[in-house]
């Protein structure tokens, strides 16, 4: 028999944060403009929230891209 371990908590990010993220591009950053913690579709496609485990709309620093990501894919920077 295995034992199950418990998986840490996303980390907690509030809107005016600045995070960075890895994409297709790249290391990107941006500001958390959007905090959802409900399903939501975002660009036709449902997003599973939560309050345990909400997705962050982000907007880039660069250009004028919104992204929407786990707080587990996220680091707070500044």
């Amino acid at each position: 028999m295995t034992a199950r371990r418990a998986s840490a908590p996303a980390p907690r990010f509030a809107i005016g944060d600045h995070v960075r993220w890895n994409s297709e591009a790249g290391i990107v950053s941006g500001r958390i403009v959007g905090v959802h913690t409900r399903d939501t579709t975002y660009k036709g496609h449902v997003r599973h929230c939560s309050e345990a485990d909400p997705q962050y709309e982000i907007a880039s620093d660069r250009t004028d891209h919104v992204a929407m990501h786990k707080g587990a894919a996220l680091t707070r920077i500044d």
